[in-house]
């Protein structure tokens, strides 16, 4: 089997020493990089399976690093590794497209446990879904009805793919929250109204009678493909 390629742009030296010693230590492929323009650079040509990215960064930053990732249309997992707790930071760098986040310190175990779950979940993913005329594309990181792109920001992409992982499931906004904004990010339900709102404009055929993203009074959402 292939190893899994795994790039971690750190600019501390040890902490950057440790990272790639125990991930080669589990049999993945590593690349480095200690500084934002570096991490770019390797990140866009040759992109590898994960990006591990800490957020303060000489040159470049992070948050740059990804916004530039997903721009160029890569869906490959970027786990962002910062020092800051604040949530304005988490935030900025998931709505950016970043997946997940772990604070420093950080447990070694743990995070090898995050990168192989993701690496799991990319391995089993569909090519795309579809559902009425739309059709979402995850390698091209696009939603398109028929032949025509609908543009998604990373939020509602992100969610539209939560809601079609787990179609004909009754969501709580608590699932939603953990599964789309993260378990550790401040915020509230009316966060989940407002982007489902924004997302129903969006691929509803009739926005204010939704076809696919259904409310559960109460309770939270369900995705009806109609199938």
């Amino acid at each position: 089997m292939t190893p899994r390629k795994i790039l971690i742009v750190e600019d501390d030296p040890v902490l950057l020493r440790g990272l790639r010693d125990n991930f080669e230590a589990q049999g993945y492929q590593v690349r480095t990089a200690k500084d934002g323009e570096q991490g770019l650079d390797a990140l866009l040509r040759e992109p590898p399976d994960l990006v591990l990215l800490d957020l303060m960064l000489p040159k470049l930053d992070g948050y740059e690093i990804c916004r530039r990732a997903r721009q160029q249309g890569l869906t490959l997992p970027i786990i962002m590794l910062t020092a800051r707790g604040q949530e304005e930071d988490i935030l900025r760098g998931l709505e950016l497209g970043a997946d997940d986040y772990v604070t420093k310190p950080f447990s070694i175990r743990e995070l090898l446990a995050r990168v192989r779950a993701f690496l799991r979940r990319r391995e089993a993913e569909p090519a795309g879904y579809e559902f009425g005329d739309c059709r979402l594309d995850l390698a091209a990181h696009k939603l398109f009805r028929k032949d025509r792109e609908l543009e998604l920001t990373a939020k509602e992409f992100r969610l539209l793919k939560f809601f079609l992982e787990r179609r004909g499931r009754a969501l709580t906004r608590d699932m939603i929250l953990d599964g789309v904004w993260g378990h550790e990010v401040f915020v509230t339900d009316r966060s989940v109204d407002r982007c489902v709102t924004t997302l129903r404009g969006k691929i509803e055929p009739d926005p204010r009678n939704p076809r696919f993203i259904r409310t559960i009074r109460d309770i939270g959402y369900r995705f009806e493909t109609l199938e």
